[in-house]
């Protein structure tokens, strides 16, 4: 199956903890970013991602292993979540 829902979350300062949203689509993929103040808010939102169907979630802004692990365990094994440093 190809890839056609993707979620992004990244840390930013200032960004609200419920999460900013951008999504980019086209008639055959989207991609939701979602900007978090800090690597805890992500838990929550990623939840939610995998609420949405998104295939693949990829975390960017320092999550570490320990966070990348929390927002892993939240959405379940059934989710891809990649996490970049």
């Amino acid at each position: 199956m190809a890839l056609s829902k993707f979620g992004f979350v990244v840390t930013g300062a200032g960004f609200e903890p419920a999460g900013q949203r951008v999504v980019l689509s086209t008639d055959v993929f989207e991609m939701i970013a979602v900007g978090v103040p800090a690597a805890a808010d992500a838990v929550a939102v990623a939840r939610q991602l995998a609420s949405e169907g998104v295939q693949l979630l990829e975390l960017c802004g320092g999550f570490g292993p320990v966070w990348t692990a929390k927002v892993i365990e939240a959405v379940g094994p059934g989710l891809p979540v990649g996490a970049v440093g």
